[in-house]
């Protein structure tokens, strides 16, 4: 222990102590230099004056030395302001040892004693010099040793501008691996043929096989803050064809207390690939909205629930009630919350298709505002499953509204999805039906009752992404419905963003969407991912095409046919305005068929596409109902007409 403890001691006090004797040395072998400088390298000078200086300038830089603590910097990052510093000194030791003579000439204190004031200037130059290049030496030096002992990487920056440096100062003081900087890559015409210490900035045209291979490229990290996510889609998919790594400098926001490090640098993620920028809302209503207030999250175990939980915790709520049947989940959540140092909570384990169970929650913690995510969302299982998404898409909707309405809560927004659009399935069915059937209560309500919908979640259970790497972790192939599949993506945070800001800006019956820019092609968002992962498509991992599922859209829409949107304060966020609805029939209806789905009745499917005209189901079973309601509302239209002409000739 003591002698860990002296070994310590060593450590933080020698090294710099070695630095100041050092220094001192310099200085006075400067000094000497300097009389050889003056007296034209002869030693035509009195020496006997000489020996008197030393101890005199000794005394006067080490003062200097302490007082400007030049000593203490670490010499092997030695940069600008160390060389300030080293500046600083030189000077306070010419000013000191000037006042000091002049003093003496005036006073006569030593009067065998001086310098001349010439070689005070040549001495302060000559040192500044020495003290500034033996860090630098030492510097390059430390760095050659350190390259032949540790391994060694050459790497490519894509950006030379502020971030790009920034990187490159930040791979030079790694101390993990060593980084060889071959060239800065951008396309400014303005930079091109510059150099950025001592390294070429060159145009990414210039990046060939024959250029990655002549120079053994190991990475390409792309620092530019501002690059386009089409032309990062597009830098990814020529660059690992390249055989080298992408990576990519994480956003300003993300640094670690504003500083970077070369171990923020990760490989570029699929998430950087959405080709749009991320959507950013930064509503300061929301602290107001939601100070006080006692809110409910159901599915709160789920990829948009828990991340509505995350994000719901962090403002000034009375209260935070967690629900979900899920109770593993669950758990976890709590136990996130309560690392975080989260306390003003309840999870509660409940179905919401319990009725009396969810009757209870709403009387004893009494809400006033209710985040609805709970549902089943997986197509081919609930296209096999209609009783089971009916009881809980639209009668857990139904339950849980209608307790909402009957305890009058302020606020309950609904989270959606796009395939409740033009329904093709039982799922996307379901999720309209739902929609309906919260807006024909919002007609009868003092409850505000919102819908959000957007498309697809990247990261969230059962979602592609995940299934593709673990099918790249498997070794392929990546399977794929069919090869002109698209979908429209989202982040779990903007998923979750435009949930909350909704139950800020709703004010009542509106269905919320972003404009999530143009839809990706999962066959490219596939062949994306196998590259990322450093391998190569087809050679290392195949794609196999399985063919639609059942109730599985070629291509999903955000907007049912006869919708149009409103524009909102937000240029991303826009209001769906729907057709209009028979509110006292359609909610009669919906709340017939929810009897019906208890008896598990077959035709249940058929009842949900008469209620919904735009749905017609897609490579499914159930696509054999679609020609009988087309019968049943020619059959409705014509006796409609009968009853018409029979009115009128009354």
């Amino acid at each position: 222990m003591i002698r860990n403890y002296f070994t310590s001691l060593s450590q933080r006090y020698a090294s710099k102590w070695l630095v100041f004797f050092i220094d001192l040395s310099v200085v006075l072998t400067t000094l000497f230099v300097a009389y050889l400088v003056r007296f034209n390298f002869t030693l035509n000078f009195d020496t006997k004056q000489f020996l008197l200086q030393v101890p005199f300038m000794a005394l006067v830089s080490a003062i200097s030395f302490l007082l400007v603590s030049s000593h203490k910097s670490v010499i092997r990052h030695t940069g600008f302001t160390d060389v300030v510093n080293v500046f600083k000194a030189v000077m306070l030791i010419a000013t000191i040892a000037s006042v000091a003579i002049i003093i003496n000439r005036i006073t006569l204190f030593v009067p065998s004693f001086t310098i001349p004031l010439s070689i005070i200037v040549i001495h302060s130059l000559l040192s500044f010099v020495a003290l500034a290049g033996s860090r630098l030496v030492f510097k390059i030096a430390y760095n050659h040793i350190k390259c032949k002992l540790k391994t060694s990487k050459n790497i490519l920056i894509y950006g030379a501008g502020d971030s790009g440096i920034v990187t490159y100062n930040a791979l030079l003081n790694g101390t993990d691996k060593n980084f060889n900087i071959i060239n800065f890559i951008d396309d400014d015409i303005k930079k091109r043929g510059k150099v950025i210490n001592g390294i070429n900035i060159i145009p990414l045209k210039k990046i060939n096989e024959k250029f990655i291979k002549s120079n053994n490229i190991d990475e390409i990290i792309v620092a530019s803050q501002s690059i386009d996510p089409k032309k990062l889609i597009s830098l990814v998919g020529c660059l690992t064809d390249l055989e080298v790594q992408v990576k990519k400098v994480p956003p300003i926001e993300k640094w670690i207390d504003g500083e970077f490090s070369a171990n923020q640098i990760k490989q570029v993620q699929i998430e950087d690939l959405l080709g749009r920028p991320s959507i950013q809302i930064d509503n300061p209503n929301l602290i107001n909205e939601f100070r006080g207030e006692t809110v409910i999250v159901t599915g709160a175990a789920g990829s948009i629930g828990s991340e509505l939980v995350n994000q719901l915790s962090n403002f000034d709520l009375k209260h935070l009630i967690l629900v979900d049947q899920a109770e593993s989940a669950l758990y976890d959540v709590q136990q996130d919350l309560k690392r975080a140092g989260k306390h003003n909570f309840t999870a509660i384990v409940a179905d919401i298709r319990d009725g009396l169970r969810i009757d209870s929650i709403f009387q004893y913690h009494k809400p006033t505002m209710v985040f609805h995510a709970a549902a089943y969302k997986h197509v081919p299982l609930m296209e096999k499953s209609p009783y089971e998404a009916i009881k809980i898409n639209v009668n857990g909707t139904k339950l849980l509204a209608d307790t909402a309405s009957r305890y009058n809560v302020k606020k309950f927004v609904f989270v959606s999805t796009d395939k409740a659009v033009n329904p093709t399935s039982v799922m996307g069915a379901t999720k309209r039906m739902a929609e309906m059937y919260i807006t024909c209560l919002q007609k009868e309500s003092k409850t505000k009752f919102i819908t959000t919908r957007f498309g697809n979640v990247l990261g969230s259970n059962g979602s592609v992404i995940p299934l593709f790497k673990k099918q790249i972790e498997e070794g392929g192939p990546l399977t794929l419905t069919h090869k002109d599949i698209t979908r429209y993506f989202m982040t779990i945070p903007e998923a979750s963003q435009l949930v909350l800001e909704a139950g800020t800006m709703g004010k009542g019956g509106e269905i919320f969407i972003f404009d999530m820019g143009e839809s990706v092609k999962i066959y490219d968002l596939a062949k994306n991912m196998i590259k990322l992962s450093g391998l190569r498509y087809p050679e290392d991992i195949d794609i196999k095409i399985t063919g639609l599922r059942p109730g599985e859209k070629l291509y999903e829409e955000l907007l049912a046919n006869g919708e149009n949107t409103l524009s909102t304060y937000h240029k991303k966020i826009m209001i769906s305005k729907t057709r209009e609805l028979d509110h006292d029939k359609v909610k009669s209806d919906i709340e017939e068929l929810c009897i019906m789905n208890r008896f598990q009745n077959n035709n249940i499917v058929l009842k949900m596409k008469q209620l919904i005209p735009e749905y017609k189901s897609n490579n499914s079973d159930y696509e054999r109902f679609d020609k009988r309601v087309q019968i049943y509302k020619k059959v409705k239209s014509v006796s409609k007409e009968s009853d018409n002409k029979a009115y009128s000739g009354l």
